[in-house]
């Protein structure tokens, strides 16, 4: 998820018609002189041929892309009488062509990255960088959407017109679309630097993670590990032609080491490595500490230029949260409210862990070992045995019958879809008429050269072009769970089912909307704080007995969860859930005051504000070599700068909204219909407030939350 640029470079992409097979939108008008022809990325006749792509195919087709953009932006801008259909359409037509290309070049990197798609990835950036500044900042094409807006013909436009155009006024207000001509090459040079600034930040994320590996001969030393963990760890070794295991920093074998292996040293050199990465205390070529300083300037430097008081300031421009003081409050609320219960769980984790096994003093790389402890000691919830309960495929279908039952839709998997890699799958979503509403590809493993974490990207936007043709929507569901092993299907955690649910409400969101202008479709202009709404809402579905047996069925027997577990896996819901919210907390505030209080004289300004938050917010004394700002991918190479309290606002959201579902049937056909009417078909062209209040009936209230996960 990326934040709306200009014109929705980071939103449109590719798309196909309702046609008996996937065509782009367009390919009828786009030109493509004979030397280029060859070149897939400037095939718009079906879904991308992602086996023919090479990194050597980007630069010639995103500079013929831009050449096509600039020149159609100038021919339409100097129409007397712009309209819909002369002027908006097939300026977002274009830009849609281009817009596809540069988000298939970013998703390989993501999934696929090597030296070479890098490269070409930072070439073209700067291209699509000094476009996208061009187009903000072009006098005659601000004037023609104005001209539009003047017009009598905006009045008849239907909400999603009127609320696209509005939203690019905006986008060239916070493009300097104003400035005096020195100021606008200032924004250009500021945007340019940012643009390289947050590529080299996520970069040296990428590769600190991948650097770091442990080589271990003696499986003694990783007593703890379950067989199916220490057989991806072998495998792992023998991946790279070692003996015995390997340990490494992505996710799935850092949080094995972590919740279950009992030799404490190993546990703290993993943790110290994780912690760390890309600081100065672990590869200096790889130290984010200079790049975060620059960001920060750069988007203090931008707010200024723009006057704005803040970064954070600005960025709330296009967000629901009316000024800094109210997210801060909204934060700090939260902080004092939850921080009590989180001191008494952690209390009762340390004096659990001295009592039972003797641990004078709970370190930080002790909480997730003693904490899994603890809970199977109290609710007998073992999440590494609950493991065989949900086979990925189990839980995928199990998913779709979900969708099925609130949403009326069926999910299809849809073979010979040429993909990036063989564990890549493709699936249709149809309505209950049968119609189809769009597809999404899933890339649910975690393997070398592949960014950690999920993610869900819309790759395409439903939009009618000026043909009358309709674009479906297509997104990107990416997730990094442990692959097979062998002849053994993927297992999930709990956790891990709980991320394929928040994705796949992200999925949902873009999916389903029945907003016919790209600007407002699916994820396109919603606020980004209410953009994780859907997302979180989802993931309400895994902590429900009724739901939890439709996800769940042994990968031996097939049973579903049996009803004592299930009964102690939702007793233990809300175990740490205070901890935990402390967590998120603590992000979303070092993140809001770092864009809020920054100025350019504090010196080490960024550790001081870091510690200030560890002291405020966390019940767990951090070790001084803690460096998580490091590698904080969301606010530094991605859309969520002075929005990370997204999260904790979207689950105020989502437990009022759920709280619907529990009074009336949580696969109650009719309050899902409800959310899909309200909710996920409304794209960005209503207020998310409004929308909350036609589905909810009233606004919404924080106690939700706070009930609904014990707290209060």
């Amino acid at each position: 998820m990326q934040r709306r640029q200009f014109l929705q470079f980071t939103s449109l992409g590719l798309a196909y018609l309702t046609l008996p097979k996937y065509v782009f939108a367009g390919q009828s008008r786009l030109n493509v002189p004979a030397a280029l022809q060859g070149n897939p990325l400037l095939d718009f006749s079906g879904l991308p041929a992602f086996s023919k792509i090479k990194p050597e195919h980007v630069k010639p087709a995103i500079d013929f892309l831009i050449a096509e953009c600039r020149t159609l932006t100038d021919k339409l801008s100097a129409q007397t009488n712009p309209t819909w259909q002369n002027f908006y359409l097939p300026l977002a037509d274009v830009n849609t062509k281009l817009s596809q290309v540069w988000t298939l070049v970013g998703h390989l990197k993501g999934v696929k990255s090597d030296d070479a798609i890098r490269k070409a990835h930072e070439v073209s950036q700067k291209s699509m960088t000094d476009y996208s500044t061009w187009a903000g900042q072009h006098q005659a094409l601000y004037q023609a959407y104005l001209t539009l807006k003047a017009s009598p013909e905006f009045q008849q436009y239907d909400l999603a017109q009127q609320k696209a155009i509005d939203d690019v006024l905006l986008d060239f207000r916070l493009s300097g679309i104003s400035l005096p001509e020195d100021k606008r090459a200032d924004y250009a040079k500021i945007m340019q630097t940012l643009s390289e600034l947050g590529s080299k930040f996520s970069n040296n994320v990428l590769d600190a993670t991948a650097k770091w590996e442990k080589r271990i001969q003696d499986p003694a030393e990783l007593a703890g590990l379950s067989e199916r963990a220490l057989a991806a760890a072998k495998e792992s070794a023998e991946s790279k032609n070692q003996s015995g295991y390997r340990i490494t920093l992505d996710y799935p074998s850092y949080s094995e080491v972590m919740t279950y292996c009992e030799n404490a040293a190993l546990r703290e050199e993993v943790y110290k490595a994780y912690v760390s990465r890309a600081s100065e205390l672990s590869d200096h070529t790889l130290d984010n500490s200079p790049i975060i300083d620059q960001i920060l300037a750069q988007r203090f430097a931008l707010a200024k230029l723009l006057d704005f008081d803040s970064y954070a300031d600005y960025s709330l421009a296009t967000k629901m949260a009316e000024n800094p003081q109210q997210v801060l409050d909204f934060l700090n609320d939260l902080v004092k409210r939850s921080r009590p219960q989180a001191q008494k769980e952690l209390a009762e984790l340390a004096e659990y862990a001295k009592t039972e096994f003797g641990v004078p003093t709970l370190k930080a790389w002790d909480v997730a070992f003693y904490s899994q402890k603890q809970k199977n000691s109290r609710y007998a919830v073992n999440d590494e045995a609950l493991r065989p309960y949900f086979p990925e495929q189990k839980v995928l279908a199990g998913l779709f019958e979900i969708c099925k039952r609130l949403f009326n839709l069926t999910i299809l998997q849809k073979d010979g879809v040429d993909v990036w890699d063989d564990s890549v799958r493709f699936f249709d979503v149809f309505d209950g008429q049968n119609q189809l509403l769009g597809s999404f590809y899933f890339d649910p493993y975690a393997r070398e050269n592949k960014r950690s974490g999920a993610w869900m990207n819309g790759v395409i936007s439903r939009q009618k072009l000026a043909d009358g043709s309709l674009e479906k929507p297509v997104a990107f569901l990416v997730c990094n769970f442990t692959k097979p092993l062998k002849d053994k299907p993927s297992l999930l955690l709990h956790q891990e089912v709980e991320t394929l649910f928040h994705e796949f409400g992200h999925t949902l969101h873009h999916l389903l909307t029945q907003v016919e202008v790209v600007a407002v479709s699916g994820i396109n202009g919603v606020p980004w704080d209410a953009v994780e709404y859907p997302s979180q809402m989802l993931e309400n579905w895994c902590w429900q007995a009724e739901s939890l047996k439709l996800i769940s069925g042994h990968i031996d027997t097939g049973e579903p969860l049996p009803d004592k577990l299930l009964e102690n896996i939702l007793q233990a819901q809300n175990y740490q859930f205070a901890y935990k919210m402390g967590r998120q907390l603590q992000y979303g505030l070092l993140d809001f005051r770092l864009h809020t209080e920054y100025q350019p004289t504090k010196a080490g300004f960024v550790r001081q504000i870091a510690n200030e938050v560890e002291a405020q917010v966390s019940v767990v004394a951090l070790p001084p070599y803690y460096r998580f700002e490091n590698a904080f991918n969301h606010i530094f190479a991605g859309g969520y700068a002075a929005g990370y309290y997204s999260y904790m606002w979207a689950d105020v959201l989502a437990a009022d909204s759920f709280s619907r579902f529990a009074e009336e049937g949580i696969l109650n056909r009719e309050v899902g219909q409800a959310f899909v009417d309200h909710i996920l078909s409304q794209g960005g062209t209503r207020s998310p407030m409004a929308l909350f209040k036609q589905f909810r009936g009233r606004e919404p209230r924080l106690d939700a939350l706070l009930k609904q996960q014990g707290i209060l």
